[in-house]
């Protein structure tokens, strides 16, 4: 308890410095967060991508379609358990600024190929047997209130007019990971509604029954329909799923930069603050070893001075850090996921901490080799 009053005295010592330096631990705490939400967002897919499907899509684009009739080919390849296909729509609700995804599914298989997102079985079978129903995402429902027997109009941009569809179910995922932004509905309704593309799909996701082979059926496919009008491009989910990553930059490098550049301003900040803290306690420092603190301890009272600041700045910025994200994405949809898992917390814990220990450690250096007469001369 001894120390814990010295440690308190000196905090108090110069409380709108304390509270400055732990106000710079909030704001890296805080900004590190956002930025590790951020980073889950954009490796969201890559993260929860099922290690034994394949995405197979269009050679030459993405947004060029394939046959409808290549699902059969497909199902008749070998170590291919089973194949779904999706096919993009592109509405928006209301306002062009309320875009979440919305996909036209093969509604036989979809659910299956992904076991991970969970309905309950009753609303699956109303929205079986509902041409124009549909399927939405928690967070999407929650975003826009929508419930369970609403009816959506959907402003078409690939396909023109007003689409309507019938809120059948809401769909949760197993994982905080599990993207819950989009809404399915029936691809035979897109069919027979559009005016072009008819009997195309936009990609096909195979399920397979050894993922160990999962690259030799992806080569086999891609074999097949060479050479035909619409040949393939066969890749893991994974891989699929951080192309589009890749596709927005090298967010990883991005997001190292700028927690780099705070840290280590945090750490030169930290440093000099401690620094000057000990300086002018020169004179208390030697009163204390005079009265038999040991070199040892008074070094560990400069570190542990250090890692109080850095624990209580660090756990006010996580928190609100956390805070911030349970409010949901800020970017008005163009992020599926907002999400500050807990091992990013940790981490960022940890970061503050190593922060905290090395900005105090030579001051604690200091301390530890100051002689009583030295800084009895000094003060």
């Amino acid at each position: 308890m001894r120390f814990l009053a010295l440690l308190w005295a000196n905090l108090k010592r110069r409380k709108i410095r304390t509270a400055l330096t732990l106000g710079s631990f909030a704001v890296a705490l805080f900004l590190f967060g956002i930025l590790a939400a951020i980073q889950t967002a954009f490796n969201q897919g890559v993260e929860v991508a099922g290690v034994d499907r394949l995405v197979i899509r269009n050679r030459t684009s993405l947004i060029q379609p394939l046959p409808v009739s290549y699902r059969q080919r497909i199902r008749q390849m070998p170590g291919v358990r089973e194949v779904t296909f999706a096919n993009w729509f592109g509405g928006v609700y209301q306002d062009e600024r309320n875009f979440f995804p919305q996909l036209a599914i093969d509604t036989p298989t979809w659910r299956e190929m992904y076991p991970e997102f969970v309905i309950p079985p009753d609303d699956w079978e109303a929205f079986v047997k509902d041409r124009e129903g549909c399927i939405v995402g928690q967070g999407t429902a929650k975003k826009y209130g929508f419930k369970v027997g609403d009816r959506i109009p959907l402003k078409g941009t690939i396909w023109s007019g007003v689409w309507e569809f019938n809120v059948r179910g809401i769909y949760t995922g197993k994982r905080n990971e599990d993207d819950t932004s989009q809404l399915w509905f029936h691809y035979a309704y897109l069919d027979e509604r559009r005016a072009f593309w008819k009997g195309l799909v936009g990609w096909y996701v195979v399920k397979v029954a050894n993922p160990d082979q999962a690259v030799l059926v992806a080569r086999g496919i891609d074999e097949r329909f060479a050479n035909s009008p619409y040949e393939t491009a066969s890749e893991t989910e994974s891989a699929f799923a951080a192309g589009f990553v890749k596709q927005v930059g090298d967010i990883q490098a991005l997001i190292l930069s700028i927690g780099a550049v705070v840290f280590i301003t945090l750490l030169l900040v930290t440093g000099n603050t401690m620094a000057m803290s000990v300086k002018e306690r020169t004179g208390e420092i030697a009163i204390l070893k005079s009265l038999g603190f040991s070199d040892v301890s008074v070094m560990g009272l400069v570190l542990a001075e250090g890692l109080m600041v850095a624990a209580v700045g660090g756990v006010l910025g996580t928190l609100g850090a956390k805070a911030f994200t349970l409010r949901g994405d800020p970017t008005g949809g163009m992020l599926a996921l907002f999400y500050f898992p807990p091992m990013a917390m940790v981490r960022g814990m940890l970061l503050a901490l190593a922060i905290g220990t090395a900005s105090a450690l030579w001051p604690a250096i200091f301390a530890l080799r100051l002689r009583v007469v030295d800084a009895l001369r000094r003060a």
